[in-house]
């Protein structure tokens, strides 16, 4: 098909194209020689027409270019003979195409009728069907066709029950949906909406601040980080033009609210008015808005658009809104809530305004930057209902008060922090209430953080951002690609019913979940490249910290051919996936210079077993035509070893780490570090923030298997991270910057006097020569004054502009030098507190040591079972040659820990001053951009 679309001026095919299609693995000379065996045109500049270049003939050439040894050998291992008998084909589909785990009443064995219909589908010679035979061809026909898809078809159609509440799916999510890049200084685009709706997402963002123009438009843009904006109508129309194309299900929109009431009032007009019917205003009557009531279902949501923003008390709202409809609401804001969206601030805020909402809808304290709970439009709150954002009081809070409309906001951060500390109870809040996670501030270059560690808690709304085609995006969009891509997904059994407890970061198969084997043989490629390079693929699995597995399965190298590799590997053996349910695995493909070449996410439910053809993605998730790998998959019900759980926690050192310690070690194996965790603000955390660090019950200093000193090395030190929020609130900076906000203010008042002063001179030079005179438009001594004047305020207003672009150089530039020295200072401290720390458990090691030998000695002289002087030193000079071993051992190995962390925590603030320097650096050429655009700008300007 690709091949007969690039055709050349008079609809021929190029021979020259063919030959590129083959040119990754063959040589140009053996396809210009199969063509010519097959009596087609064959020389370099030939071409061929479109009718006699069949589909036949291209399988032909395909097989004569590119013969499928692989299937070769999977054909000798099923027959010895010329043909697979029929009997053979219903053993092969039994053993090999079926997972047997599988229940047999749902999905039956193969028996000889099934076997007969696809050989009648795929064998090519009617004399072999009516022997009930079939080919080489005739297997290769049925292996790469949709009947023997990877995955059972029936998930990439709605298969899952629709009827169940709102909060017991997972919903396709996005962060600031209006970017099409950086999350600072990036281009805002409405078609960004209409881009990610059509992809299945079915919650988008829309961050609304107040137009500055004369029609006072409100505008969606990332706030106070130098991005350009679209207007908010813009976004609506496209929202409504794509809302239900891919899917009929609910759309969210989450609202970030910074405008004023008068353009929040427009807010809810546009709504009004483009979405009409659309618009979910008002709850359904069979799901009021009532504690203990759970929500409606996205099938009783059909067609409807849902908005997320905060609301007023309903007595405020009745009242508010009343006046409203009269025409006698004062659209008046407090002071302290008007916000601009265009002031600088290179350090994008991590909390959004809707975590600062209060749980009960009674309004706190602004601590926020952000529209306060009392300036809302009574308008645009009423529409709210399903996705009522509240402040995040505490899992406990939020069961005591059983608001199943209710929903909080976490930053990754925030959420890695309450999955290390209240794993469980984050998950029994999600049975009940919707949450959304977004990407911490710090990711402005819009990478993803991992959407799995939440999809394990349950969170329904894990929002990345859908811009970046990065390994987190290729995640979410191979898991939402199941369910007919709707965007919404059935949480697993035992993630909904509240008589289930269910640990995230289980280790053991989970209460009614079977868990299963997974082995992955990666065969061969096919059309991996267009360019003669060696290729490889890489396997991973992710799901439970426990059942991911990374970057530990990849074939070796093919050199020189990226048409058809064969790779033969080893099965990669996933032993034991504890829930599969929640487990996907992926497929990477790679050049030699780890250029990704191709992907494919397939979840572990409703993955079929067998020999498969797996057609590749690219990064972004599209289809390609024709790469793809040929692989074996086997699927099994784990059965544990004789001893194996026993041996797996002997030999586990992370069975004396304490819970929240484990959990940190396995959120790790996932690729999420430790620093990205925030447990020290969290609400209802039992305990200090952070957790205590428990020791294993029983554990004794010197008991078998535990050495001296273990209880103090697994004490790690923890330091709070040194980032540019924490330096910037230091007195020193503080000052600083308070010195400098007075220059800057002081300049800027200069500026307005001299502009005001040139302002008045030329007002009265024109009413001078003005006077008097009935044509004043078309007078040409006015003009020639005009033009001189526009001439002299163009010049004073560069003048003033380059100033204060140097000043704010000046400024930052300043302000790296002070936040260096600080973190300077910081770092030392920290240095010196680990060194401190590290020499305090070396003479705890040691006094312990000593205190374990003069306990051996005790023992010793003590036994009544040694008899002689002679016996007892000799029992003891043993005793105390295995001591001194073991002691020199775990100072050794306590040494090499303490140069690891020490090592760990110097990376750390390398990283930390690096980052420092770049986001100052980042602020700085902004500035610099801004002066080179402004230097191709008309220079001419004027006041009015």
């Amino acid at each position: 098909m690709r091949l007969g679309m690039t055709v050349d001026s008079v609809g021929k095919i190029p021979v020259k194209h063919i030959v590129r299609t083959f040119a990754s693995g063959k040589t140009e000379k053996m396809v210009f020689s199969c063509l010519e065996e097959m009596g087609l045109p064959s020389g370099k500049g030939d071409s061929i027409e479109k009718e006699a270049f069949t589909f036949e003939k291209f399988y032909k050439l395909y097989h004569t270019i590119c013969p499928r040894t692989d299937i070769d050998e999977l054909f000798s291992s099923i027959t010895k003979g010329e043909h697979i008998t029929l009997a053979q084909l219903v053993t092969f589909m039994n053993e090999k195409q079926r997972d047997p785990s599988l229940n047999e009443i749902l999905y039956p064995l193969y028996d000889e009728k099934r076997c007969m219909e696809i050989l009648t589908a795929h064998e090519p010679l009617k004399e072999n069907v009516e022997n009930k035979r079939l080919s080489k061809d005739g297997l290769l026909a049925y292996l790469m066709s949709d009947e023997n898809a990877p995955v059972f078809l029936d998930r990439l159609d709605i298969y899952q029950d629709m009827d169940q509440p709102l909060s017991h799916y997972y919903i396709n999510s996005s962060h600031n949906t209006y970017l099409s890049g950086r999350q600072f200084g990036g281009k805002s685009t409405a078609e960004m909406y209409r881009q990610t709706l059509l992809a299945g997402c079915r919650c988008v963002e829309l961050d609304c601040w107040d137009g500055k123009g004369e029609d006072e438009e409100p505008i969606i843009t990332h706030g106070k980080a130098m991005c350009t904006d679209i207007l908010f109508k813009e976004a609506i129309i496209a929202i409504r033009d794509c809302a239900f194309v891919t899917s009929e299900y609910p759309v969210i929109l989450s609202f970030e609210n910074h405008c004023c009431k008068k353009q929040q009032y427009k807010l809810a007009k546009y709504c009004d008015d483009y979405f009409g019917d659309l618009l979910s205003k008002e709850p359904l009557p069979d799901s009021p808005l009532l504690p203990g009531i759970p929500l409606p279902s996205p099938n009783q949501l059909k067609r409807k658009i849902l908005i997320k923003n905060k609301r007023l008390k309903p007595e405020v709202e009745k009242q508010e809104l009343e006046l409203f409809l009269k025409g006698q609401l004062d659209l008046v804001d407090d002071d302290d809530a008007k916000e601009d969206a265009s002031q600088a601030n290179p350090q994008p805020k991590d909390p959004k305004p809707e975590e600062k909402a209060s749980e009960g809808g009674a309004p706190e304290p602004p601590k926020y930057s952000g529209t306060s709970l009392t300036n809302i439009h009574p308008w645009l709150s009423s529409m709210v209902n399903y996705a009522w954002p509240v402040h995040f009081n505490g899992f406990d809070a939020a069961e005591e008060k059983n608001v199943h409309h209710n929903m909080s906001s976490f930053s990754e951060t925030m959420g890695l922090g309450y999955l290390k500390t209240q794993a469980i109870e984050f998950v029994n809040y999600n049975k009940r209430q919707m949450s959304r996670i977004y990407p911490k501030g710090a990711r402005v270059d819009s990478s993803n953080y991992m959407p799995q560690v939440f999809w394990n808690a349950g969170c329904q709304m894990v929002s990345l951002n859908f811009q970046t085609p990065d390994l987190p995006m290729q995640l979410n969009q191979g898991k939402f690609e199941y369910n007919g891509n709707c965007g919404y997904l059935l949480k697993p059994d035992f993630m909904r019913r509240t008589d289930k407890t269910f640990d995230p970061f289980a280790e053991s198969p989970v209460d009614g979940v079977i868990a299963a084997q997974v082995a992955v043989s990666v065969i061969a490629g096919q059309f991996l490249s267009d360019k003669k390079v060696g290729t490889y693929v890489e396997v991973d699995m992710y799901g439970l910290p426990t059942d991911t597995i990374r970057k530990e399965f990849r074939t070796r190298m093919i050199p020189g051919n990226g048409l058809n590799p064969q790779y033969n590997e080893e099965p990669f053996l996933f032993r034991k996936v504890v829930l599969p349910d929640l487990a996907v695995l992926r497929f990477g493909v790679f050049d030699e210079n780890g250029k990704m070449l191709g992907q494919r996410i397939l979840p572990l439910d409703g993955l079929q077993a067998g020999y498969r053809h797996i057609s590749l993605r690219t990064e972004g998730n599209f289809p390609m035509s024709l790469p793809m790998l040929f692989c074996n998959i086997e699927l099994k019900i784990y059965v544990p070893d004789g001893l194996g759980d026993l041996m797996d926690a002997l030999s586990d050192p992370r069975a004396f780490l304490s819970a929240q310690e484990k959990r940190e070690e396995q959120m790790k194996a996932m690729g999420i570090e430790a620093s990205d965790i925030d447990t020290k603000a969290l609400k209802g955390a039992g305990g200090k923030p952070g957790g205590a660090k428990a020791g294993v019950p029983g554990g004794k200093p010197g008991a078998p298997g535990v050495g001296a000193g273990a209880k103090k090395e697994d004490e790690l030190i923890e330091f709070e991270p040194i980032n540019l929020e924490t330096l910037r609130s230091q007195k020193n900076f503080l000052k600083a910057t308070k010195k400098q906000q007075k220059e800057l203010e002081s300049m800027r008042k200069r500026h307005m006097k001299e502009r005001l002063s040139i302002q008045k001179g030329q007002c009265s030079a024109i009413e001078k020569l003005a006077k008097g005179k009935k044509d004043v438009m078309d007078d040409p001594k006015i003009k020639a004054l005009v033009t001189e004047q526009m001439q002299q305020w163009s010049e004073m207003m560069e003048k003033h502009r380059k100033e204060e672009w140097e000043m704010l150089k000046e400024h930052l530039k300043s302000q790296e030098d002070i936040l260096k020295k600080l973190m300077e200072e910081e770092q030392a401290g920290q240095i010196k507190k680990m060194e401190g720390k590290h020499e305090q458990d070396m003479k705890d090691m040691k006094a312990q040591q000593a205190k374990l030998a003069m306990e051996t000695a005790k023992d010793v002289n003590q036994d009544k079972t040694l008899k002689t002087k002679a016996d007892r030193d000799r029992r003891l000079k043993e005793k105390n040659q295995n001591n001194t071993k073991r002691f020199i051992e775990e100072r050794k190995i306590s040494a090499m820990k303490q140069g690891k962390q020490k090592e760990k925590l110097k990376k750390v603030h390398e990283q930390q001053m690096t980052e420092l320097t770049r986001d100052i650096q980042m602020a700085i050429q902004f500035y610099e951009n801004t002066e080179a655009e402004y230097k191709m700008w008309n220079k001419m300007e004027f006041f009015c």
